[in-house]
């Protein structure tokens, strides 16, 4: 009887503790984004909240939800917000594919995020005039920049130590690891002349399609977050012939350094 009851309390505890152990949500634009992080995540179950489905599960022993944004930042901003409503995460990655801004990084390199900042949202005259959003509960204005978890960035800095990278191709150097800002838009961007302008007005490492809103989404919701990145191009004129070539190995890259940072969290 002493034995059942001791038995009884100990598969108690462990559901219990099971079913408050933290979650990390981990979101991505493209399925490629995606599709290391679920090879590698056990004990998967999968459920689809509002049409949009979502993977629950471990990796490298963190309890996880991972889900598919789509692209652009009405896509993201919905996914993240069911995200936090139905799971509740202690935080947000983000992994996926980015355009280079900073003449310094190449493809195959990671951008760690700190900031995030959308670039088509201000005052439009001859050029666009960055300006920030506003919280619609208080109306008050957010930052301009969005900044990512301090705590999130040190373990992926921590996490990033030694990682072992895919280079882009054979004879290039190995893919290097930097950390700065994000700006986000819902344009594709393919032009020298506009990633000048963003590194030069925004001090933007990197350029995408969802950061942003996610960041915006996490801040107004008091969400830690964090957006890890690898250039699949450098945002030029040749990026559409240039993301072919790079894609995939961005998208595995990515999701390496996040895979890590779930095994930091998870000590």
């Amino acid at each position: 009887m002493y034995k059942s009851l001791l038995f009884f309390v100990l598969c108690l505890s462990f559901a219990q503790r099971a079913m408050t152990q933290p979650v990390t949500a981990i979101l991505g634009a493209y399925g490629a984004e995606i599709d290391l992080l679920l090879e590698k995540t056990e004990n998967k179950k999968e459920l689809i909240i509002e049409h949009l489905r979502f993977t629950e599960g471990t990796l490298n022993g963190r309890k996880v939800v991972i889900a598919l944004t789509g692209i652009g930042k009405v896509n993201a901003a919905i996914t993240t917000t069911l995200v936090i409503e139905h799971f509740h995460p202690a935080e947000v990655l983000f992994s996926g594919i980015a355009g280079g801004v900073d003449p310094g990084l190449s493809p195959g390199d990671l951008v760690i995020g700190k900031k995030v900042a959308y670039h088509d949202y201000g005052t439009l005259t001859d050029s666009l005039n960055p300006d920030p959003t506003r919280n619609p509960v208080t109306l008050e204005k957010n930052p301009l920049y969005f900044p990512c978890s301090d705590t999130l960035i040190r373990l992926a800095e921590k996490a990033s130590q030694g990682l072992q990278l895919e280079k882009p191709k054979e004879g290039l150097p190995a893919p290097r690891i930097a950390s700065g800002t994000i700006v986000t838009g819902d344009v594709f961007v393919s032009s020298r002349q506009v990633t000048q302008r963003l590194w030069r007005q925004m001090n933007a490492e990197a350029t995408d399609m969802e950061s942003a809103a996610v960041g915006q989404t996490c801040w107004q919701q008091q969400v830690p977050f964090l957006v890890i990145r690898c250039l699949s191009d450098d945002a030029g004129s040749n990026a559409a012939h240039d993301i072919a070539r790079f894609y995939r190995v961005a998208a595995h890259n990515a999701a390496t350094l996040v895979i890590a940072i779930t095994g930091q969290l998870a000590k």
